[in-house]
């Protein structure tokens, strides 16, 4: 290989060396800032085959989408004094790279300031409000107002704040479980109050059972007392008619009465003389009268 070619060879190198670092390409989804020394030289928001001056001028790249801002969560006091963890988000565009590169520098830097501005705005709205606006629909006003906040204040890093949300309010840990044991002890309270309720009533039901009951078994037993004596005055009354007219028989009916009763049941076991009076219909029977 002689020296001219191994001359070409170099220049063809440098040609496209120096042809690589003059151009460069921004995407549809892009815009850039072309650099000189650390200075901002132009913007460039078309897509497409650009150039540039090789090894003096760089190129930074920066998102033309819609980007997530997520700070940490948050504690907030509410008017009413009671602490919720809030956790804001928001939806901004680059939409002046010089602006955001004087300011913010890098797109972290810029996250973390901002994150700090938003979640300024979300202590200073959110403690103007209570509790029960926050679930209610005052929500989407202070909402409203946080984005109003920051629309001030996006020209000045050159984005535009699109969209401002508060995702959760939350009661601290410690805060909800006082919550939670406050409302079980008012549920258990409100349960015991029912309970003694309901048991004054059952006795209450029961005592005027019992006393219906009583009221109702004297009745039967006054009714049955009157009953029984008028059935054994009839009954009476039926013997002594019987006696008068055939005493020989009412003796014998008697005499029958005490026989069932004395050996009704079968296991009664008696010493009596044969010749006892109590037998003596065993021994005859009472000739029928014509």
């Amino acid at each position: 290989m002689n020296r001219t070619m191994l001359i070409g060879i170099a220049v063809v190198v440098v040609v496209l060396i120096v042809g690589l670092n003059s151009v460069y390409t921004v995407h549809q989804a892009e815009q850039a800032l072309v650099l000189q020394f650390g200075k901002i030289q132009r913007v460039v928001q078309e897509p497409g085959l650009k150039f540039k001056m090789p090894f003096i001028e760089n190129v930074e790249y920066y998102d033309k989408r819609i980007l997530d801002l997520d700070p940490p969560v948050q504690q907030v006091i509410l008017e009413d004094k009671k602490r919720i963890d809030v956790d804001s988000f928001a939806r901004y565009r680059i939409v002046d790279p010089a602006e955001f590169k004087k300011k913010a520098v890098t797109a972290a830097n810029f996250r973390q300031v901002f994150g700090g501005r938003l979640n300024s705005a979300v202590r200073a709205e959110v403690a103007k409000v209570g509790l029960a606006d926050m679930v209610s629909g005052k929500r989407d006003q202070v909402m409203q107002s946080i984005a109003t906040l920051l629309k001030a204040q996006e020209a000045e890093f050159g984005v535009e704040v699109i969209d401002v949300r508060i995702g959760r309010t939350d009661l601290p840990e410690d805060i909800s479980n006082d919550v939670y044991n406050r409302m079980r002890s008012e549920r258990e309270r409100e349960a015991n109050k029912l309970r003694a309720e309901g048991d004054e009533i059952k006795q209450t039901i029961t005592a005027n059972a019992d006393r219906q009951k009583t009221v109702i078994l004297a009745e039967a037993t006054r009714k049955a007392q009157i009953l029984r004596g008028q059935g054994d005055a009839a009954r009476n009354l039926l013997l002594g008619e019987a006696y008068g007219t055939d005493p020989e028989f009412f003796a014998f009916y008697r005499s029958m009465e005490a026989y069932r009763e004395a050996l009704g049941g079968g296991d009664t076991t008696m010493v009596l003389s044969p010749d006892s009076e109590f037998f003596r219909y065993f021994r005859t029977l009472p000739v029928p009268r014509e």
